[in-house]
């Protein structure tokens, strides 16, 4: 689970994202130059990794950590694998 702070983080990079959006859907209904398109899809892009990167260091810093400092090895080896998934889809996904 997420700290307050962690939350208000993401939140506000996710408001930032759809303001970023929006401004894509005016460009379009502007007619405005596909490269400049382009360009804002693409810090979108980047921007959603970013909330992805916050949301798994929390991940790893909470729920897999507290697996690891469990005595239960099915939980440890649960928590290993579902990371070891999300990274398999990552480097997949780029």
């Amino acid at each position: 689970m997420m700290d307050e702070t962690q939350k208000e983080k993401v939140a506000a990079r996710l408001r930032r994202i759809e303001g970023q959006i929006g401004g894509i859907r005016k460009m379009i209904e502007d007619d405005r130059y596909c490269i400049d398109i382009l360009t804002q899809t693409s810090a979108v892009v980047s921007a959603l990794r970013g909330v992805e990167d916050l949301v798994m260091q929390n991940h790893l810093n909470t729920c897999v950590v507290d697996a690891i400092k469990s005595d239960d090895e099915s939980e440890k080896q649960q928590k290993l694998d579902e990371v070891m998934d999300v990274i398999g889809k990552f480097r997949r996904h780029g």
